[in-house]
């Protein structure tokens, strides 16, 4: 309940002290939810989580207070100082866990469990994004870019040695916010767009993970005899986020580089475009350790103890959408 709480007050209201009281009843929701395992792991990802956003909400406070003080409101819509300006998107940047202020994320995904990653990824993105999209009239243009940039740069490169599913997962995540802020930039239609097929695509892959019980590499081995049909999917939705056509994920990256080419920013289009390069290399790295690895019939890797888990409704809607939307793009767009 605090969770809605806390977004809706964000949402519905054009006061930065409103929203910063829903940020802060947004992270203190959480931390139960993070620190629920009793794990020194989990505790230590709820610390650091504490300590970031505390201070990325402290920052944000400090700054709408500057911005009042020259001005003499507390509009969020419109803020007319720079210093206010960049300071808040700096703190809205840390708050996403957006490069260069991306370290503490894969390390708060890896000590919570799979549905709180979930959740970390998804639902706490959505307040800082709505202050984000309330501010487009205000935003720094070239300090968005270059940490949108950034982020889809370190989001590819960083995920090359990782072998946790999460923090994998975590690094795509900055990639794919990277893309998102630079959108933001452009268009917010297209912006809405690429969050939403965001969202899909990592509840999707979140879900299946934690059906499969799929925590590191190695594992995604042993996930063939308990479901093939399960496997393939997820092999689709891992292209998908890497953008490959024909599939959903391919739709938000073509709009957001035609976008740019229209906008005069081609090289920017090409930088980010080879950029994403490394996040599809790992992508599929994930792909091909499900399925050409694995012999159909037996495995000859040792079989995990499982209970059987009951597959949630709405993933079967989930992976279609994930893999078949890319028609549709010209209504999603609009």
């Amino acid at each position: 309940t605090s969770l809605s709480t806390s977004t809706l007050i964000t949402m519905s209201s054009h006061n930065w002290l409103l929203a910063w009281l829903g940020l802060e009843l947004n992270t203190l929701s959480i931390l139960p939810m993070i620190i629920k395992p009793h794990h020194p792991r989990a505790t230590e990802a709820a610390t650091k989580y504490f300590l970031l956003q505390a201070t990325a909400a402290a920052l944000i406070l400090f700054s709408s207070t500057l911005n009042a003080w020259q001005t003499g409101h507390w509009s969020i819509t419109n803020i007319s100082t720079p210093v206010a300006s960049v300071t808040i998107t700096i703190a809205i940047t840390l708050k996403l866990g957006l490069a260069p202020t991306h370290a503490w994320y894969p390390e708060v995904l890896q000590g919570a469990t799979m549905n709180t990653a979930l959740i970390l990824s998804t639902w706490q993105k959505l307040a800082p994004l709505t202050l984000l999209y309330l501010m487009k009239n205000s935003l720094p243009n070239s300090l968005i870019l270059t940490i949108g940039t950034l982020s889809i740069l370190i989001g590819g490169w960083a995920g090359l040695n990782q072998t946790q599913t999460r923090k994998i997962m975590a690094l795509s995540s900055i990639a794919h916010m990277g893309w998102l802020l630079i959108a933001l930039n452009t268009s917010l239609d297209i912006a809405t767009m690429a969050l939403i097929m965001y969202i899909l695509l990592t509840t999707t892959m979140f879900t299946t993970f934690n059906i499969t019980a799929t925590k590191t590499l190695t594992d995604l081995g042993t996930t063939w005899p308990q479901s093939p049909v399960l496997l393939m999917t997820m092999f689709i939705t891992l292209l998908s986020l890497g953008g490959l056509p024909p599939l959903s994920g391919f739709a938000p990256k073509w709009l957001i580089l035609t976008s740019l080419c229209h906008t005069k920013l081609l090289l920017l289009g090409i930088v980010i475009a080879i950029a994403s390069l490394p996040s599809l290399f790992f992508y599929i790295r994930m792909a091909y350790l499900t399925t050409l690895t694995t012999p159909p019939l037996t495995t000859n890797t040792q079989h995990k103890w499982r209970h059987k888990v009951p597959y949630p409704w709405t993933l079967s809607p989930a992976m279609i959408m994930a893999g078949l939307l890319l028609p549709l793009t010209p209504m999603m767009a609009t």
